[in-house]
Formats: structure tokens, C-alpha cells, sequence
């Protein structure tokens, strides 16, 4: 069983540098809703994101960040809703249980990231926030450290 906190890449630099910056510094960033943790972990130029919408169908994917300022707003949003709402569990345990990051693909100074939610998190009401989506991040080797140039995000996990 796998360890949840613990990085699958104790001795490969690069993709153990890219899974800290996608899982446990974004984790804990969203947790405390304070951007300023992971605002450095971005190439601002030439950054887009795409929202896949929880479409297989890429006909109905989002041109919805087309810029880091967009999506800086959407996080802060989102993260700011998450930290309004009461949890019958640890939200950063629920989290981290819920992430897969194990799929790196790295060619010379750039890298194609699979992140999948696959669970969800116990709210205080009983009801249950099912997270079970993916991302793919384009990262690359930016000013000697990997920092995320762009996703397609919000795409259904499973695909299909």
C-alpha cells in the first residue's frame, strides 16, 4: 500500500522536485488558500490552461485560464470556497489519499505530468465531496528549477 505523503521519487531529482511542487506544496498552497506558496512554481509567459469540464468530449474543453492571472483568480476562489466548509475528516489527509502523481514523462527540459483525484472527502454533514478528475501539467526547466507552463485539467478520471 502506498504511502500517501511519501514521494515515489526519493532518488530522481527532477521528477521528485516536480512532485513536490504538484502535490504537497499545492496541497498545503490550497489548503491555506495563500497563492503566494506556489506562485513561483509557474511560468507566467505563454501560460494557459485548459478546463476540460469532466468531458471525454474535447469539443466541450475551456479556453477558460488564458493567462496565470485567470487562473491565480479561479484558485483563490476555489480555495477560499474549500476553506468555508466544515469536514467530518483531516481535509490534508483526505486530499493526499484521494492524489496519484506517479506518471512523469520528462523529454530534455520539459515534462508531461498525469495528477489524478480518484475519492473524496467526508463533509461535517455527513455528505460526501467526491474528488475523481485529472490534470495533465506541461512543465518546464525554468531559471534551474521545473516550474507547471500550462494543463488541461478537470478531465474525467477515468477517461471514457
Amino acid at each position: 500500500m502506498r504511502d500517501p505523503f511519501q514521494n515515489p521519487f526519493p532518488s530522481d531529482r527532477a521528477r521528485h522536485a516536480i512532485w513536490e511542487m504538484l502535490v504537497s506544496r499545492d496541497i498545503d498552497a490550497f489548503l491555506a488558500a495563500d497563492w503566494s506558496m506556489v506562485e513561483d512554481d509557474f511560468v507566467e509567459e505563454g501560460f494557459i490552461g485548459i478546463d476540460g469540464r469532466k468531458e471525454v468530449n474535447p469539443d466541450k474543453w475551456r479556453l477558460a485560464f488564458p493567462s496565470l492571472a485567470a487562473y491565480r483568480e479561479e484558485w483563490l476562489t476555489q480555495a477560499r470556497e474549500f476553506a468555508g466548509q466544515s469536514f467530518a475528516e483531516d481535509p490534508r489527509t483526505a486530499i493526499f489519499t484521494t492524489t496519484t502523481l506517479e506518471d512523469i514523462e520528462i523529454e530534455g527540459e520539459t515534462a508531461l505530468v498525469r495528477k489524478k483525484f480518484d475519492g473524496g472527502i467526508t463533509k461535517a454533514d455527513g455528505t460526501r465531496d467526491v474528488l475523481q478528475w485529472q490534470t495533465l501539467y506541461y512543465c518546464r526547466l525554468h531559471q534551474g528549477r521545473w516550474k507547471i507552463s500550462g494543463f488541461t485539467g478537470y478531465l474525467p478520471n477515468p477517461m471514457g
